[in-house]
């Protein structure tokens, strides 16, 4: 039985490593499948690791359907037999449900890569469906770390290095004003404790060099 499978994790837990490491292991034998990702880091249709791996993708907009991708493709003699599915915290839910339709009455895996919450930790619509809808969700087991060495859970945005909760889910990029110098918008992973203090890395800098700190994080 095919199964859709998501798998989740806060930044710099190797997602898009693994899924590029899934992607090879099925080729290895001889499965047949197709790569989607969505909001890149190495720009539109393609999937890249932190470690410098990567491969073409179909880019995921919000018209697109699973369905008719994977349908046009087999009605026209191709093959598929998994689905790679990166950046999925950015899919709608129409996208998760295309993707369990694909599951069911196809047959072909899923393998869903995604962060669970945005830096207001809030659910990504699309990593919400999935866990409505999947048949396994696993935590990946590489542990991302906080400035502090504690484990990191929180995905958290920052401008000029200070933590920010309010704004756009996704940030493409910035609009130019020229009343005012664009912040530099940035993204890190805090344990819970320094996530709720909003103390980034070089807000702990700048308050351990204060006269004023106190001694204790």
């Amino acid at each position: 039985m095919a199964e859709l499978n998501f798998y989740s994790g806060t930044m710099d837990c190797g997602k898009s490593t693994l899924a590029l490491q899934m992607d090879h292991n099925h080729r290895a034998r001889g499965r047949v499948g197709m790569v989607f990702t969505s909001h890149d880091r190495a720009g539109v249709a393609t999937l890249s690791s932190r470690l410098g791996l990567e491969v073409e993708a179909v880019e995921v907009t919000p018209d697109l359907s699973f369905w008719d991708v994977v349908v046009d493709s087999l009605t026209h003699g191709g093959r598929i037999d998994y689905l790679v599915c990166d950046e999925a915290q950015f899919y709608t839910r129409q996208h998760i449900d295309q993707l369990a339709k694909v599951v069911d009455e196809l047959s072909i895996d899923v393998f869903a890569f995604g962060i669970l919450t945005d830096f207001r930790s809030r659910l990504f619509e699309g990593s919400a469906r999935l866990v409505e809808l999947a048949d396994h969700v696993m935590t990946l087991q590489v542990e991302a770390l906080c400035w502090c060495g504690e484990r990191a859970t929180h995905n958290a945005r920052t401008e000029n290095g200070v933590m920010v909760t309010e704004g756009e889910v996704i940030v493409v990029g910035d609009v130019e004003d020229e009343t005012h110098t664009a912040p530099t918008v940035g993204y890190e992973v805090l344990c819970r404790r320094h996530h709720r203090r909003r103390m980034t890395a070089a807000t702990a800098r700048a308050a351990a060099m204060s006269p004023d700190v106190l001694p204790f994080g």
